[in-house]
């Protein structure tokens, strides 16, 4: 059987359907191709221009010190229809930037603050995005530290033994910075967590506690403040006796042109730095270039002025220092030993009613302590301790503790210079504290004490003593029982942020005074770089010769007015004291000179 031939197609009608399946080929190629460059478009515009944004910003982020160029900032007009904004990027110069009309998500308006605070010479501002993020435990609270050359610090430890003209320092550095344990064969102290502290050793103790701070970062950009570890309070004391006043400065001087080269420094020009020295303001305050003057200029350096300075005692009439306490002989390990210390001070019986160890100034006509000491021996009711003439027991931290242990209250008089080690050894002991200055105490630990003193202290005015006005027992018995059990629950209360924890181990509850002293700082930095955002100043008018007023206003309050204590630190005269005369210098070398009299 024949097969038929295959039926004849038209070649018209086969070229018609050639053509149709071509042209549906081409537009579904059009069409995928028309969708992939409008998804490569979206990508441009939507992820691209915002990652290249934040990479600018950086970039910006580089020149804080206001050298900021237009053309750094022409990559915004990349961005969706502008309007023009005038920012002033330095005192000389203006940038327009080119923002975009309107933002329609949160993340995005964010996203233009930052560029419009980077611009205006702000590049801090992912720092204080962090405080936004509630996930993050360390949010607004990361410490940056820097990586000193080894001469600002561990090469002195190496060299301990020049750390005193007069005390082989070397034993004082052992246990990162706390010294030989004490031995408690007297029962005074607590079975642990008690060593023979040096009353200078914070620089190191401080820079060991800081290794251990949970919020460390290596990221600048992120920090909350960033921290100098230089022992200038051990650099210091190698040089106050003998030498001239180009050693005495050459450290401090080679540390601030370090400082000035690194780029974290140019962010807010040392505005967010800080240091810790373990001595007295007035060691860093010389007045002159005459090499017989006191110290060295550490604090008188602009670029230190921008810098703040956590001393021992601090000057109630400049800005850039704040005291931190004295070391003590407690530092404790876990909270569970500060809980049990706490409640062993609850429970002691206190025989006496007050109690003093100190020695007399027969030199300095304005010290009260020879009125103290006569009060003391004429009344039943107190307790001396006289620290000279070689009286070993005032070297003795057990036979201290164990006077101030059996006292209700401790009398604080000024020492060389305005504050002493005692007040904190006392309040460590649960006796409460009678001051007779406001710069002893009130003035000074702003962020580790009240702000109400009679919460937790009596305070008597030093003329009142000198003038024979006032009898110390007399006053103190006026005192009701009630009111004494209150003020000291306050005084115990306080031990925790008073004293500093050992540097090996972390408390995990309790705040201590490395702690305390850390945040203060983070809130001072965040508070500028608020204000600085804001266009807007701390406080009105602000009287840097009234420092110590500021300290104390309430919180909202801008400017300071009269106050209670303005006699006591009203402007100082030639040769009555104060960094506008040279008694300061004195008392600081009367200090270093007394300072192995355990009291200062």
């Amino acid at each position: 059987m024949r097969r038929g031939n295959p039926p004849s197609v038209s070649p018209v009608l086969m070229e018609k359907g050639s053509h149709k399946t071509q042209s549906s080929r081409i537009c579904c190629l059009a069409t995928l191709s028309a969708f992939f460059w409008a998804l490569l478009l979206y990508f441009h515009f939507a992820v691209l221009t915002s990652n290249n944004a934040e990479d600018k910003l950086v970039m910006l982020g580089q020149f804080a010190d206001g050298s900021v160029e237009s053309t750094q900032a022409t990559w915004i007009s990349d961005l969706p229809p502008p309007v023009e904004v005038q920012l002033k990027q330095a005192p000389e110069t203006d940038v327009s930037l080119r923002l975009p009309r309107k933002v329609d998500f949160p993340e995005k308006r964010k996203h233009v603050e930052d560029v419009v605070a980077v611009a205006k010479g702000f590049p801090f501002t992912r720092a204080l995005r962090t405080l936004d993020n509630k996930s993050d435990p360390c949010g607004g609270r990361y410490i940056y530290v820097h990586d000193l050359p080894a001469k600002f610090n561990e090469d002195m430890l190496w060299d301990c033994k020049k750390l005193s003209l007069w005390t082989n320092m070397c034993k004082f550095m052992s246990n990162a910075g706390l010294g030989p344990p004490l031995e408690n064969a007297e029962g005074v102290f607590s079975d642990e967590g008690w060593y023979a502290t040096n009353q200078f050793a914070v620089d190191v103790i401080f820079s060991n506690r800081m290794k251990q701070y949970e919020c460390l970062t290596q990221d600048s950009s992120i920090a909350a403040a960033i921290f100098v570890p230089f022992y200038a309070g051990f650099d210091i004391a190698r040089y106050l006796w003998g030498y001239n006043i180009s050693t005495r400065d050459a450290a401090s001087l080679d540390l601030v042109d370090w400082l000035m080269e690194r780029p974290e420094w140019k962010i807010m020009q040392g505005k967010d730095h800080f240091l810790v020295a373990g001595r007295i303001t007035w060691d860093f305050r010389r007045l002159s270039e005459d090499e017989s003057d006191w110290g060295n200029k550490l604090l008188f350096l602009p670029a230190a002025r921008n810098m703040s300075m956590l001393v021992v005692e601090s000057s109630p009439w400049n800005a850039n220092d704040f005291g931190i306490p004295y070391p003590t002989y407690f530092h404790p390990e876990k909270d569970s030993d500060v809980f049990f210390w706490q409640e062993r001070m609850r429970r002691l019986e206190r025989k006496w009613l007050f109690s003093f160890a100190g020695a007399p100034r027969p030199d300095n006509p304005k010290s009260i302590r020879g009125q103290i000491i006569e009060q003391c021996k004429r009344s039943d009711a107190g307790k001396l301790l006289e620290c000279d003439f070689g009286e070993s027991k005032c070297h003795s931290p057990s036979s201290i503790m164990q006077m101030f242990q059996s006292s209700l209250f401790c009398l604080q008089p000024q020492g060389d210079s305005f504050t002493r080690r005692s007040a904190f050894d006392s309040m460590l002991a649960g006796c409460i504290p009678v001051f007779f200055h406001p710069g002893s105490a009130y003035t000074q630990y702003t962020w580790h004490l009240p702000k109400d003193y009679t919460k937790y202290s009596v305070f008597i005015p030093e003329d009142d003593i000198r003038k024979k006005n006032v009898s110390i027992e007399a006053r103190l018995r006026q005192i009701s029982p009630e009111q004494v059990k209150t003020m000291r629950e306050e005084v115990i209360g306080l031990i925790p942020r008073l004293i500093y924890a050992d540097p090996r181990s972390k408390l995990e509850t309790l705040k201590d005074a490395f702690d305390v002293a850390v945040l203060a700082v983070i809130n001072k930095v965040t508070r500028l770089r608020k204000n600085l955002i804001d266009g807007r100043t701390e406080y009105d008018n602000f009287i840097e010769e009234n420092s110590w007023k500021y300290d104390l206003l309430e919180e909202g309050q801008r400017e300071v007015g009269g106050h209670e204590w303005d006699p006591f630190f009203s402007k100082p005269k030639e040769g009555e004291g104060g960094d506008s005369s040279s008694s300061s210098a004195e008392a600081a070398k009367n200090s270093w000179k007394n300072e192995q009299r355990h009291q200062g």
